[in-house]
């Protein structure tokens, strides 16, 4: 197969930077142009500085001739983008809010993008809309349950988040001074996220052929832990009168056999067995008619450019994992 030439735009940002790691060593990816008005023609290392060395490509305000184009840019940005600058015929994966929900524009329809749920989609897709962070865990979460419809009362869940989840550019409540040594609560019950949650658990539950919406509740609180990156969601729910445990536990051994990045761990599972990767691991436990799930992922590989990665493989028919076997240390 021919080299895939990838350009990135908003190659600035922590998904961009991240994306440029990644691809810098894909063995199927010619990175042509990283795309930074404000910083066109300075070196990428000047940026990524743990790029020195690695990297001696520059930023450019030109997209070049590209295969792909991955819009890294802040949400509600890369309609804008698409609509003031020429994008050359190539497939797209944008990373914002901005087609999740609504997911046209001009002639262009955008696949939702998690791998594990919609392979087959995004393989015949030219255009897709990478997941939300924290949609991305808590959709991996509950999609066994959804798949068997055994919603039985409202979801609750917990999620914590690093410092990177943020975005790069700081505020007061990024600010090291406010962030270290703390946790805090943010857009509780209001989260944009709540709403792909719920559009993409209502497809996996069989309710996108009558439009119906998925009448469970989901409360999401969102919080900012005191690290740089990762997110652990913690997520509850009555399971079904009568549904047996045993049965439970056996479908999420198997919902995610295909993927080669979603794992069930019988064991509790912590940030630090994700940070660095492309992987999710579940865990469950039930306890007087309730299931709890803990979910765990690196908000910006598999919660953003590792998804994206991910997803840009199976458009170009390579196999999943290509390019993201990225674990070099566990402490």
């Amino acid at each position: 197969m021919k080299t895939i030439k990838a350009t990135i735009a908003g190659a600035t940002g922590y998904t961009g930077g991240e994306l440029i790691r990644i691809l810098l060593n894909h063995p199927q990816v010619e990175i042509e142009s990283l795309l930074s008005t404000s910083m066109a023609g300075e070196a990428v290392s000047s940026v990524h500085k743990d790029l020195y060395g690695d990297c001696h490509l520059h930023f450019t305000d030109k997209p070049g001739n590209p295969d792909v184009i991955f819009l890294c840019l802040g949400h509600g940005l890369s309609r804008d983008f698409l609509h003031t600058n020429h994008v050359p015929a190539c497939k797209i994966i944008d990373l914002s809010h901005d087609f999740r929900i609504k997911n046209t524009f001009e002639e262009k329809t955008f696949v939702y993008g998690l791998s594990e749920l919609f392979r087959n989609e995004i393989a015949h897709a030219e255009y897709v809309a990478n997941p939300g962070c924290f949609a991305t865990a808590i959709i991996l979460a509950l999609s066994p349950l959804a798949s068997l419809g055994m919603f039985a009362d409202d979801v609750h869940i917990h999620a914590l988040t690093g410092a990177t989840g943020a975005g790069k550019q700081p505020d007061e409540t990024s600010h090291f001074s406010y962030r270290t040594s703390n946790i805090s609560i943010y857009k509780p019950f209001t989260h944009q996220h709540v709403a792909e949650i719920q559009q993409t658990l209502s497809v996996i539950n069989g309710n996108a052929a009558t439009h119906r919406e998925l009448a469970t509740k989901i409360n999401f609180i969102p919080m900012r832990g005191d690290f740089s990156r990762g997110i652990f969601a913690a997520v509850l729910t009555k399971l079904p009168e009568g549904a047996e445990e045993e049965n439970v536990r056996n479908v999420y051994k198997t919902y995610y056999s295909a993927s080669p990045f979603v794992h069930f761990s019988d064991t509790a599972v912590s940030l630090k067995e994700v940070v660095n990767t492309n992987k999710a691991l579940l865990n469950i436990n039930f306890h007087d008619g309730y299931i709890h799930i803990t979910s765990v992922i690196d908000n910006l590989l598999k919660g953003a450019s590792g998804q994206a990665v991910q997803n840009m493989n199976l458009m170009f028919g390579l196999p999943e994992d290509c390019g993201l076997r990225l674990k070099s240390a566990a402490f």
